[in-house]
């Protein structure tokens, strides 16, 4: 891993894989208007299998083999692809795209918290408490006391994009179980497993009989292009260049992409209460960011 300090390039390539992530929220709320969550989450991982599987060959590298490795794959690929896709996609049949990123944002929160128990050397401190807290009162400024006090549909849409942030914060533990695997080994196993995983469900629904518009289609080729394809490539060349530090800034980038996409290609008209909610769930992620600067 490079060591040096940041260059223009580097900043380049976060902004670029921020703007990829943001507008993630963008083309799924355009494809699940027509297609099924299920639909939606099998396709993403099957057009980025197809992509990122043929790289993996041409650069000389094959599936693992060790099957202690497979069950951290499998995890991996359940709680970071599989049930994340598809609990997004469900949500935002009817939460906004700008909303959804704003509700992503808590993910490396939550992923604080979940090192506390499951991690030896990133242990909780008042700073990362207190970004948790920060956070956990953006969320309930942005979902509002009464839809906790009386739960309806499109409060459970939120509580599913939650979970899918929790989801990702579980991968983000698991896949520290994963560093010793090559790179592009490691992405097409996730990717295959990710297909696997949502095959049996997208049997069931047998969704042969619909007919998506170009629209609904180019939504989904963008996403498996983009934001899994592409986007995981680039985490590799960033981490490779500046490492994962440097990377974690783009939890500051990510929401403010995906509320500019859904307010300018969607017309989304976010409340004031969203814009608070934001801020403080990035104040959260600065002060635990601090946080993590002082244990180091």
């Amino acid at each position: 891993m490079n060591t040096s300090s940041p260059r223009l390039s580097d900043y380049a390539l976060l902004t670029g894989l921020a703007i990829i992530f943001g507008s993630s929220f963008m083309f799924t709320s355009i494809a699940v208007q027509e297609l099924s969550p299920v639909v939606l989450a099998w396709l993403r991982v099957f057009i980025a299998l197809l992509i990122l599987y043929p790289l993996m060959w041409m650069a000389g590298e094959h599936l693992p083999k060790s099957g202690r490795l497979w069950l951290f794959i499998v995890a991996s690929a359940l709680f970071g692809n599989a049930i994340p896709f598809w609990l997004i996609g469900w949500g935002q049949i009817k939460v906004e795209a700008g909303l959804t990123a704003i509700f992503m944002a808590i993910m490396p929160l939550t992923t604080i918290v979940l090192a506390q128990f499951f991690t030896q050397d990133e242990k909780l401190n008042r700073w990362k408490v207190c970004g948790v807290l920060f956070g956990l009162a953006g969320v309930i400024v942005l979902m509002g006391w009464d839809a906790l006090r009386s739960i309806g549909d499109d409060t459970l849409r939120q509580l599913a994009i939650l979970l899918a942030a929790v989801c990702y914060a579980i991968n983000a533990i698991i896949t520290k179980q994963l560093l010793s695997v090559p790179k592009k080994s490691m992405i097409a196993a996730l990717m295959l497993s990710s297909v696997l995983l949502l095959l049996p469900w997208l049997l069931i629904e047998a969704p042969w009989s619909v007919r998506p518009s170009a629209t609904a289609i180019g939504a989904v080729v963008m996403l498996a292009i983009g934001p899994t394809a592409i986007a995981t490539l680039l985490i590799l060349v960033i981490i490779d260049r500046q490492g994962a530090s440097f990377l974690s800034q783009i939890n500051f980038m990510v929401p403010v992409f995906g509320v500019l996409f859904g307010t300018v290609f969607l017309a989304e008209r976010l409340s004031p209460n969203a814009y608070i909610a934001l801020v403080l769930i990035l104040v959260g992620v600065a002060l635990s960011r601090w946080g993590n600067q002082r244990e180091n």
